[in-house]
């Protein structure tokens, strides 16, 4: 999953059509790291459909902030510059629940792109 590190680079990841998620979390994030085995695979499973980046909370502390998110880890998808949809809360994620969000990501999107 590519490392975002800066707002211009967040900004140019987000304005494509196809559909980004994107996942913020922390270093110090127990649920973010509990997540860190299975991701990958999910990447590769959904890599035809969506794009998947990444931020650091606490490298992009006024990005987060300037999308109200602070349950880590969270997730959020752009298509067009547009925030779609997002999963964000307090609580862990499994596998099952990451892979739900994405469905309806890429649903959303493609009912956008329809209308």
């Amino acid at each position: 999953m590519r490392e975002i590190k800066t707002e211009a680079e967040f900004t140019q990841a987000i304005s494509q059509e196809k559909p980004v998620v994107v996942k913020f979390y922390t270093d110090w994030c127990p649920d973010c790291h509990r997540i860190d085995p299975f991701m990958p695979a999910v990447e590769e499973a959904y890599r035809e459909k969506v794009e998947m980046v990444a931020v650091n909370r606490d490298t992009l502390p006024e990005l987060s902030q300037q999308l109200d998110v602070f349950g880590i880890p969270s997730f959020i998808a752009f298509a067009n510059g547009k925030e779609l949809i997002r999963f964000v809360s307090k609580l862990g994620k499994s596998r099952e629940e990451i892979e739900h969000f994405l469905d309806r990501a890429i649903q959303v999107s493609e009912s956008l792109k329809q209308a």
